[in-house]
């Protein structure tokens, strides 16, 4: 689905202020069409949506033309068509740019709760031991898959230990919901969806009981050539997305009511509230922290190592290489 060009013609119902944590440029910006693809959930599109709501890149001259996917694989897999110039997706980019899809250069969160293993006692499923063996329905190559693998090894099974059915996101889900399956490996706010059409469903485990040690980052994506040539434009989205995100991190309860009210009317605010303490976020400047130490590095590398694994590929781009953290750096101040 591809959405309409957003900047600054998008019209803004009552306005918002325009307080920052970094320098925004005090001349007007030539204005840039970009392509963004990327996933409706609010651990990738909360900044996204939230920067246009409050002109944050507008002010930087940035005009995107926004392409909805269901799921990472979705999305990347537009960006190899030549669809979208920059994406943003979840834990699926360690899959993708280890296989040398494209470069990252901005980190939105740290998925700490956003991925949910679901269950039905009504299909015989209450406990990990009644898994081995079944169907386990979720998408994979994306945080979901991370994540199941790492709740069955912690109890004691593995992926080889249960049917794995891979499908996009909602027609998992689907499938859990009508008991064709008896268990889903999900990320929010699909649980939304669960809890009002499964009401006996059962949440087995979410991702915090893994974190930090098994921690799953998302975030934004060029490929190689648009990355060389634009680099300016690069530098403009990170400082909107900057904007964007510490106005969230001081100001969540607004933030989710914003996202609610304009994005999510299918949802309440509580449950976007709920997302967004399902991520863990942080400061711009507190990003560039982590950046430099090579914090983000190690854990892009951890998941690119499992879905490495999975696939049987022995040589890999590391994400020393395929993460880039110099535009950053030299941006944030």
């Amino acid at each position: 689905m591809k959405g309409p060009i957003l900047g600054r013609r998008q019209v803004l119902a009552g306005g918002f202020a325009a307080g920052a944590a970094l320098a925004a440029p005090a001349i007007a910006q030539a204005r840039t069409r970009v392509r963004l693809g990327y996933l409706h959930v609010v651990a990738v599109d909360g900044q996204i949506f939230t920067g246009l709501d409050r002109g944050s890149f507008d002010k930087q001259g940035i005009d995107f033309e926004l392409v909805e996917r269901n799921t990472g694989p979705e999305v990347f897999e537009a960006m190899a068509r030549g669809e979208v110039d920059v994406l943003s997706a979840g834990g699926v980019i360690s899959n993708y740019l280890a296989l040398g899809a494209g470069r990252a250069f901005l980190i939105n969160d740290v998925e700490i709760a956003t991925a949910q293993l679901w269950v039905r006692p009504d299909r015989g499923v209450r406990t990990f031991a009644d898994l081995r063996g079944k169907r386990v329905a979720t998408t994979e190559r994306t945080t979901a898959h991370i994540f199941l693998d790492r709740a069955l090894r912690a109890n004691g099974l593995g992926l080889a230990d249960v049917q794995v059915a891979s499908s996009s996101m909602p027609d998992a889900v689907g499938a859990f919901i009508s008991g064709e399956v008896p268990a889903v490996a999900l990320w929010v706010p699909f649980n939304i969806r669960v809890r009002d059409k499964a009401p006996g469903a059962v949440k087995l485990v979410d991702a915090s009981a893994f974190y930090p040690q098994s921690a799953v980052v998302g975030g934004w994506v060029a490929g190689h050539a648009y990355y060389q040539a634009n680099k300016d434009v690069v530098q403009r989205i990170i400082r909107g997305w900057a904007e964007a995100n510490d106005y969230m991190v001081r100001n969540p309860k607004a933030a989710a009511e914003t996202l609610q009210q304009r994005h999510y009317q299918n949802a309440s605010v509580a449950d976007i509230a709920e997302a967004l303490k399902a991520q863990k976020m942080f400061s711009s400047r507190e990003w560039k922290r982590l950046y430099a130490d090579g914090t983000v590095a190690r854990w892009l590398q951890q998941v690119s190592d499992f879905f490495m694994a999975e696939a049987g590929v022995a040589t890999s781009t590391p994400a020393t290489d395929y993460f880039d953290p110099a535009l950053y750096l030299s941006t944030i101040q």
